[in-house]
């Protein structure tokens, strides 16, 4: 069964739109995956969920499933500006891992408190059901997913996803560090490629170029180099960068991007290496 993945938002840290990131977005993280006769799949809720909020409004969306990965601001910041939440109609169910010293449910109206939004969270007119989920398999309409934990500060899960009738899977692997391992996680690395084995599309975080990766050890992000390492270790027949530093303008992502597939020729020829942009919209 054929699944679309469209990105909404690429970015990470903070929106950056603007004449310099006009090509590959300035939004957020937010990604969909849709298969026909399935909810709509929603993969983190930043800023970009906005437009994905405006285009869902055309539509009538009875039921969809958000996947965030974790609660730092740029993946939940499009959750207040998300239309179909206004209009009653849509059953949001959310899940995601239990942040530390709280509870996802309370940070993520935590945002919407009187002092910094407007109106609060149970002003929806049918507010969200929330989830908390750790590692491991779990269903959503259409889709059957595993999670596993990253290596990013505060508690993160990536997400493995396949339709639930079976077929290619998409991996979602955004804000993880592949150099070193999470404390009191030995063997975290070899559990990482077995958990992506035989994934076909490879969405990872690729924030940071060379240079930058030493002085920024421990802040949760990888480099280009890093993640088709990864790809090939695991055979994904398809590798997208992904949560852009908000610093790199678009002629600095094609470099990233030129530098990148030089590097993949050598390492792993047959990957098809792409970098993402809003808009963009994928199968596998």
């Amino acid at each position: 069964m054929t699944v679309s993945l469209t990105f909404w938002g690429t970015r990470g840290s903070i929106p950056v739109p603007g004449p310099a990131t006009v090509r590959y977005g300035g939004n957020t993280p937010c990604v969909t995956l849709e298969t026909p006769g399935a909810p709509i799949a929603i993969l983190d809720a930043g800023t970009g969920a906005r437009a994905l909020g405006a285009e869902l409004e055309e539509r009538a969306l009875p039921e969809a499933s958000l996947l965030i990965t974790h609660t730092h601001w740029d993946h939940i910041q499009g959750l207040p500006f998300f239309a179909p939440l206004w209009q009653g109609g849509t059953s949001l169910t959310i899940r995601g891992p239990k942040p530390e010293g709280s509870s996802l449910a309370d940070v993520l109206a935590a945002q919407m408190q009187p002092d910094v939004f407007p109106v609060p969270f149970t002003r929806f007119p049918r507010p969200p059901v929330i989830h908390e989920v750790g590692d491991g398999a779990f269903h959503i309409p259409g889709f059957a997913v595993r999670a596993f934990t990253l290596h990013h500060p505060g508690a993160t899960l990536g997400y493995r996803i396949e339709p639930a009738t079976g077929g290619p899977a998409a991996a979602y692997v955004t804000d993880n560090e592949l150099s070193g391992e999470p404390d009191g996680s030995r063997g975290w690395r070899k559990g990482l490629v077995r958990w992506l084995d035989g994934v076909h599309t490879l969405v990872h975080d690729t924030m940071y170029d060379t240079s930058e990766l030493e002085r920024k050890r421990g802040w949760g992000h990888s480099s280009p180099e890093e993640a088709i390492d990864l790809a090939a270790e695991c055979g994904a027949a398809r590798l997208v960068l992904f949560h852009h530093d908000p610093r790199r303008t678009d002629a600095e992502m094609d470099d990233l991007l030129v530098a990148a597939r030089e590097y993949a020729a050598t390492r792993a020829p047959s990957l098809e290496l792409l970098a993402a942009h809003e808009g963009q919209s994928l199968t596998f």
